[in-house]
C-alpha cells in the first residue's frame, strides 16, 4: 500500500499554519488586479509523478515513433501484393506466393519461385527515408533451395549501380538462418528501397528482414530518445489504454524475429510484438523513469495477469522468473505500479462487461497479482459516477490508487479552450473528495487519483492514426492544468499525458526528425523550474496563476498562464517570504494560438530563458503565453 503524504507543518511567527490543498484551492478567485502570493499557506507537497507519460500500441507511437524499425510489416502478416501490404514482388506477381508448409515467427513466410532464364525475381519495399552518409544495420532470416542463391539483398537510393548497395548471401538450405547486414546510403531519398532478389533456381523463403539506423539505442530511435530524455518524465505507462484489452503479453517475450505479428486488437494495423515487456522496460531503463504496467483485464485473465508479475518481479527460480532469465534478464526488474485494465466501463472496450461483474472480475485480479508480490501498487479503472462510486465501495481493499481519464476538444475561445484542461481535473478532485466523505469503504483509507490518461485531442491526424497537431493554445492548457494539480495536490498521486509520441503526442516525429511540440515544451519547463511545495495563490481573471517552493525553500518559484491575446502586466503581493530581487524567467510564448512545432521545420514555438535582476514586484506577461519565475528567497 503507498504510503499518504503528511500534513506539512509551516512555522509562522509564533504560529503554526495547516494547510490542505483543499484550501489551497479554495483560496483562487480573482485578486482584485494583482496577483497574491501567502508564501506560508503551503499545501501537501506535489506528487512527481504528475509529470507522467503514457505510451500505447496505437498509430506512430511506439512503431515510427519510439521504435527505430524502418520496415513496415516486416514478419508479412500480409500477403505480398496484398492492398494492405508493404510489399510487392519485383519482376512477376505470380512468383511471389505464401508458404504455410514453412513459417517462421508461427506465421506463413513468402516464397519466391525463381525463373528458369535467369531473371532476377524478390520483394521489395519502398517508401523508405535514406540520409546520405548514414549507416543502416539489417538482419534478414532466409531459408531456400541451395540452388537459389546468392541472395542479393540491395539498399537503394538513386539510380543505376551507383545508387545502389548490395550484399550477396549464399549458403542457402531449408533451414532458416539469420544473416546480419550494415548498409551505408550514399545519396538522400525519401523514396528508398530494399530489395531482396536471386537469380538463382528453385525457390528461396524470407522469414523476416529489418532494417534500422545503425545509431539506434537497443532499438530504439536515438532523436527520440534525446527529447524523451528532455522530458524527464518520473513514470510511463503502458502498453495501453484500449490496446491491452486484446493483448497477450507473452507474445511479446523471447527472441524478437521469433515473436508472432497480430492484427491490433483495438486499432488499425499490425502489431509487430518487436517492442514487448522486456524492451519496455529497457526503455525505463535508458530514461531512467519508473514503468507502470497495465494488465488485460478486458479478454485477459487473472492467471495471466499474475504471470505477467511474475515475469516481472518473480526470483529467477519462479516459472516466470525462470523465463525471463532465459529472455536474457536475470534479475527481477521489480515493477512498482501495475493498473488492473483500462476504461472497462465503455462499450467499445474488449471484455467490457456489466459493473457487478467487473467488480468480481477486478478483486480477483488483485488477489491473483499480490499472492505474487504484495509490494505491488494496484490502480484500479475508474470513471466519475456510478463506475469510481461502486469499485470504490465494493474494491478498497483491492486497490491502492484509482484511474482516471479525460480529453477535450477544441474551443473558438482562447480561454474556454484553456480552461477546460484545469475545470476538468479540479471535477475529478472534487469528486473525489465528495467519494471520501460518503462512502463508508473508505474510512480511513486514502486512495488517491491516477489520471493516467489527460490531454486535448481534435484535428486532422498529421502524424499516422490519431497524429493530431498540439498548438499553442493546447500548451497553455496543459500549463493551468499543471497549476491545477499544484493546487489539488493532495488527490492526485499520478498523471500521466497521453500519449508521448505522434498519438496526441508531446514529441512528434518524422521517418529522419523529431521535435518537441508545444505541449512538450510546457512540460518540460514545469518538470525543470516549478517546485514542489504548492502555496496559496490568487490571481485576477483571465490569469492562472500558482506559486510553488523549491524543495529547499531556496526558491520560490511562480508560474503564470495568460490565455489572452493581449499583454498583462500585474503586481505580485508576497505574504509569508522575503525575495532578493533576483532569479531567471522562463517564458513560452507566441501571437498565434494556433502555432505548431513540426518535426521537419524550423521551430515556432520555443523557452525563452532571462535573468531576474533587481525585481520591483511587477509581473508582465506576453499574449497568448506560460511565463514562469525562479525567484530567490531570503
Amino acid at each position: 500500500m503507498p504510503r499518504p503524504l503528511p500534513t506539512l507543518l509551516v512555522a509562522v511567527g509564533l504560529s503554526t499554519v495547516i494547510l490542505s490543498s483543499h484550501q489551497l484551492a479554495a483560496a483562487q478567485p480573482g485578486a482584485g488586479g494583482q496577483i497574491v502570493v501567502d508564501a506560508a499557506k503551503v499545501g501537501q507537497p506535489i506528487s512527481k509523478y504528475i509529470y507522467g507519460q503514457f505510451t500505447e500500441h496505437l498509430g506512430h507511437c511506439i512503431y515510427d515513433g519510439i521504435w527505430a524499425e524502418m520496415l513496415e510489416d516486416r514478419k508479412f502478416f500480409y500477403t505480398v501484393g496484398a492492398k494492405d501490404s508493404p510489399w510487392k514482388a519485383l519482376a512477376a506477381a505470380q512468383s511471389v506466393s505464401t508458404t504455410r508448409d514453412w513459417p517462421y515467427a508461427g506465421w506463413p513466410a513468402p516464397e519466391i519461385a525463381l525463373s528458369e532464364d535467369g531473371q532476377a525475381r524478390g520483394i521489395v519495399q519502398g517508401g523508405l527515408a535514406l540520409q546520405k552518409g548514414k549507416r543502416y544495420t539489417s538482419r534478414i532470416v532466409l531459408g531456400g533451395a541451395p540452388q537459389a542463391g546468392p541472395v542479393r539483398v540491395s539498399l537503394v537510393w538513386g539510380e543505376g549501380a551507383q545508387g545502389r548497395q548490395t550484399i550477396d548471401i549464399g549458403d542457402l538450405s531449408r533451414v532458416y538462418r539469420r544473416t546480419g547486414l550494415a548498409f551505408l546510403a550514399g545519396g538522400d531519398t525519401n523514396n528508398g528501397r530494399l530489395e531482396i532478389a536471386s537469380t538463382g533456381r528453385g525457390s528461396f523463403c524470407v522469414g523476416t528482414v529489418s532494417l534500422m539506423p545503425a545509431d539506434n539505442v537497443e532499438g530504439m530511435r536515438a532523436d527520440t530518445l534525446a527529447l524523451l530524455k528532455q522530458l524527464d518524465a518520473p513514470v510511463y505507462r503502458w502498453p495501453g489504454g484500449n490496446f491491452v484489452s486484446g493483448y497477450q503479453w507473452t507474445d511479446g517475450i523471447g527472441p524478437r524475429d521469433g515473436r508472432p505479428p497480430r492484427k491490433n486488437p483495438a486499432w488499425k494495423g499490425i502489431e509487430h510484438n518487436d517492442y514487448g515487456l522486456d524492451e519496455f522496460l529497457a526503455f525505463c531503463r535508458l530514461l531512467k523513469t519508473e514503468p507502470y504496467i497495465a494488465v488485460n483485464s478486458g479478454l485477459g485473465d487473472a492467471k495471466s495477469a499474475a504471470d505477467e508479475v511474475q515475469y516481472a518481479n518473480g526470483a529467477a527460480d519462479t516459472p516466470m522468473g525462470k523465463l525471463r532469465a532465459q529472455n536474457g534478464h536475470p534479475q527481477p526488474y521489480g515493477v512498482k505500479f501495475w493498473s488492473i485494465g483500462n476504461e472497462m466501463y465503455g462499450d467499445w472496450q474488449l471484455g467490457h462487461m456489466p459493473l457487478d461483474r467487473y467488480v468480481e472480475k477486478h478483486n480477483q485480479f488483485a488477489g491473483a497479482m499480490r499472492k505474487i508480490d504484495p509490494s505491488i501498487v494496484l490502480i484500479a479503472v475508474g470513471s466519475v459516477g456510478k463506475w469510481s462510486e461502486t469499485m470504490l465501495s465494493r474494491c478498497a481493499g483491492q486497490m491502492d490508487l484509482m484511474s482516471e481519464h479525460f480529453y477535450c476538444g477544441a474551443q473558438k475561445d482562447l480561454l474556454a479552450h484553456v480552461r477546460q484542461i484545469p475545470d476538468n481535473v479540479r471535477r475529478i478532485a472534487e469528486a473525489h473528495r465528495r467519494y471520501r466523505r460518503e462512502i463508508p469503504a473508505l474510512s480511513g483509507k486514502e486512495i488517491r487519483v491516477a489520471l493516467d490518461e489527460w490531454n486535448y485531442w481534435y484535428g486532422p491526424d498529421v502524424f499516422g492514426e490519431i497524429g493530431t497537431r498540439m498548438h499553442l493554445q493546447d500548451a497553455l492548457g496543459i500549463a493551468a492544468g499543471l497549476n491545477e494539480f499544484a493546487r489539488q495536490s493532495d488527490l492526485y498521486a499520478m498523471a500521466n499525458y497521453a500519449q508521448t509520441v505522434n498519438v496526441i503526442g508531446c514529441i512528434k516525429v518524422s521517418k529522419t526528425s523529431a521535435a518537441l511540440e508545444t505541449t512538450g515544451l510546457t512540460l518540460v519547463l514545469y518538470r525543470r523550474h516549478f517546485g514542489t511545495l504548492p502555496v496559496a495563490t490568487a490571481a485576477p481573471n483571465p490569469l492562472d496563476a500558482q506559486a510553488a517552493w523549491s524543495a529547499d525553500r531556496k526558491r520560490l518559484t511562480l508560474a503564470v498562464v495568460n490565455p489572452s491575446l493581449q499583454a498583462a502586466s500585474v503586481p505580485l503581493t508576497l505574504q509569508g517570504a522575503k525575495l532578493r530581487g533576483t532569479g531567471k524567467r522562463w517564458q513560452i510564448a507566441g501571437a498565434d494560438p494556433m502555432a505548431y512545432n513540426d518535426p521537419d521545420q524550423p521551430a515556432k514555438v520555443s523557452i525563452e530563458e532571462a535573468p531576474v535582476e533587481n525585481f520591483q514586484g511587477t509581473l508582465t506577461m506576453a499574449p497568448c503565453s506560460v511565463t514562469l519565475w525562479s525567484l530567490d528567497a531570503e
